[in-house]
Formats: structure tokens, C-alpha cells, sequence
């Protein structure tokens, strides 16, 4: 008897467990939920500037895909989650990372979004410090963006959610190894 209760409480904690991935010591779930989607960890990768970490970034997909265009026109649940490494990210930086991001996703057609984009930067208005974490998740037509679980903005639109996962996997993306990564590429 005694075994067996030691065994249920030395393996008990093991069974709730969830399967996770680090990338680049950063601890990602390897399934997330979108709406009423569970969505699978398709890969991640790390944005660097002037070789410095910026921040850890992974994609979730309904099922894995190395086809960026593809991923980027889909209608169908997604999700980006953004894991700040650094204390160089400043909300400032941040919101003029996103509008250049959007001219580069648009091919310099951002206009078109004007008032989504501004929508889009003012989730990210807030003190950013090392440790807070963004979700950018796609469900029935809608982004919504989190902060650390809390939700900042709600945004309607395929066309605009194209835009907004163009920034991480479009032709000219915010980094190319952390598309590679996102894609699924790295090693």
C-alpha cells in the first residue's frame, strides 16, 4: 500500500504536466488556444538587433507549415506569442518597430490600416520591461492582442491580419532567422 501511494504522489505531478519547448531558454507550451482552436507550436526563433536579443517569438498553427505566404493568407486560427528577453524594448521602440513593420508587411501601403495599425500600437503603450510576454492571436476574423494574459485590443479583419503576421513572415519580415525559426527552419 505504501508503495502505491508513493507512487501516485511521486508520479501524480508528472501526468498534469505539459509537454513544452525551450527556444532560446525560453519555455513555450507546445500547444496553445485560440478561440475554441488548439493550436500546435510550429517553431520559434529569437528577433535580434545589432546582435543584441530582443525578444523570443514562436508561432502556433491548427497544423504545422513551412509555407509563409500560405500561413499569412490563411482564414483559419493562429497565434504569435512574443517573450521580451531584453530591457532595451521600450514601449516607444516597440509601437516604431510595429509601424515599420506594417510598411515593410504592406508593401508601404499601410494607410490603407491606418486606424488598426494605431489600434495595434496603443496594445503595445504600456512600460514593456524584460519578462512580459504578448500573445497575438487570430480567431473569427479577429486579432486580439494580450499583455501578460490581459487582453489590450481587439481588431476585425482577414485583410489586417494578414498584414499584422506579414511583420514576422512576410517578404521583408521583422527578422529573417526568426521567420526561419517560426517556420519550423532552424536548427
Amino acid at each position: 500500500m505504501k508503495k502505491i501511494l508513493f507512487l501516485v504522489f511521486f508520479l501524480a505531478p508528472f501526468l498534469f504536466l505539459q509537454a513544452q519547448t525551450k527556444i532560446n531558454n525560453i519555455t513555450f507550451p507546445d500547444t496553445y488556444t485560440s478561440g475554441k482552436d488548439k493550436l500546435l507550436l510550429n517553431g520559434g526563433g529569437t528577433r535580434e538587433k545589432y546582435w543584441m536579443d530582443m525578444y523570443v517569438g514562436a508561432l502556433y498553427l491548427p497544423a504545422k507549415s513551412k509555407d509563409a505566404p500560405a500561413i499569412v493568407s490563411a482564414n483559419n486560427s493562429m497565434g504569435i506569442r512574443l517573450c521580451i528577453v531584453s530591457g532595451l524594448i521600450t514601449s516607444e521602440k516597440m509601437t516604431e518597430a510595429v509601424k515599420e513593420g506594417f510598411r515593410k508587411s504592406t508593401e508601404g501601403k499601410q494607410d490603407a490600416y491606418k486606424d488598426k495599425i494605431a489600434q495595434f500600437q496603443k496594445a503595445f503603450s504600456e512600460a514593456i520591461k524584460k519578462g512580459d510576454v504578448f500573445d497575438i492571436a487570430y480567431a473569427d476574423e479577429t486579432i486580439s492582442i494580450y499583455k501578460n494574459n490581459t487582453l489590450k485590443a481587439e481588431i476585425r479583419g482577414l485583410d489586417f491580419k494578414k498584414a499584422v503576421f506579414g511583420i514576422w513572415l512576410g517578404k521583408e519580415p521583422a527578422d529573417e532567422d526568426l521567420k526561419e525559426g517560426m517556420l519550423g527552419n532552424s536548427d
